[in-house]
């Protein structure tokens, strides 16, 4: 659902950042209305995952901590 979303505001950024009047404010729009929004929405929302991700390793390596004593 989220992945949905953020494609969505991808294609409604691109297209305000097509009609701004210069290349340069095009982009601009796009960075800082795009870019950046969604990099740090991606960054918090993925805190759980990476969580995770980190307890699964530590989970790992414990056992094969054990396996080899």
């Amino acid at each position: 659902m989220m992945l949905m979303t953020a494609i969505a505001w991808i294609y409604v950024v691109g297209l305000m950042a097509l009609t701004e009047p210069s290349i340069v404010a095009g982009l601009m729009t796009f960075l800082l209305y795009c870019v950046v929004p969604l990099s740090i929405l991606f960054y918090l929302t993925g805190s759980r995952r990476r969580k995770r991700k980190a307890q699964r390793r530590a989970d790992t390596d414990d056992k094969t901590k054990t396996a080899d004593t």
